[in-house]
């Protein structure tokens, strides 16, 4: 084959292996910009939510021992699970509720005491499967140990009413005792016993 059969071609360059041509210096800032706040994003969120749970056990830590170190009734109306474990359907419109619990390996008892009006208190026994017809007038049915533990005393010169609300174990047995002086506001005491 001669030159002539053969058509040269023109010579092509040799790609460059420079790489990449350099950013510009604002492109570059942006990028270590969105690099560095995806970084603290990632560890201070995390952080944060550690800070902010760590606080709440905390004080939750120090609410269930002031709690358990309590001698004696506190104002504030008993959780809802001690209300649902110690049967005590407290109506809503009760005032001045104050509680105390107390655990030992015999028994659990929750001392409630509140003010309520006189449907609140039928609204009360009623929830509880008794009735006004069960209180008997000038009976204390919570005895003097119970007294003792929670500081309430029910001496003479009050018009006392109360009643014994039986249920079989493990269901809670409640002592109830009522003052009546004020019929249209009468004032509840109430020690329900759970035995474990």
């Amino acid at each position: 084959m001669t030159a002539a059969e053969h058509p040269v071609l023109p010579r092509q360059s040799s790609p460059s292996d420079d790489g990449p041509p350099p950013q510009d210096r604002r492109r570059m800032i942006r990028r270590r910009l969105i690099t560095a706040t995806i970084i603290v994003l990632l560890i201070g969120i995390p952080a944060g939510y550690l800070l902010i749970s760590a606080g709440q056990s905390r004080r939750s830590g120090q609410n269930k021992a002031a709690e358990a170190s309590a001698q004696g009734l506190r104002e504030g109306w008993p959780s809802r699970m001690q209300r649902r474990i110690f049967e005590l359907p407290m109506p809503g419109n009760a005032l001045d509720v104050q509680y105390y619990e107390t655990n030992n390996w015999k028994a659990s008892r929750l001392y409630v005491e509140f003010r309520t009006t006189s449907a609140g208190l039928d609204r009360f026994l009623g929830r509880m499967g008794s009735g006004r017809s069960d209180l008997e007038t000038g009976k204390v049915t919570i005895g003097a140990r119970d007294q003792q533990v929670s500081g309430w005393a029910f001496g003479p010169g009050t018009d006392w009413a109360g009643t014994r609300h039986t249920n079989k174990n493990p269901r809670p047995t409640q002592d109830i005792t009522v003052n009546m002086t004020d019929p249209m506001n009468p004032v509840v005491y109430v020690v329900s016993a759970a035995t474990p």
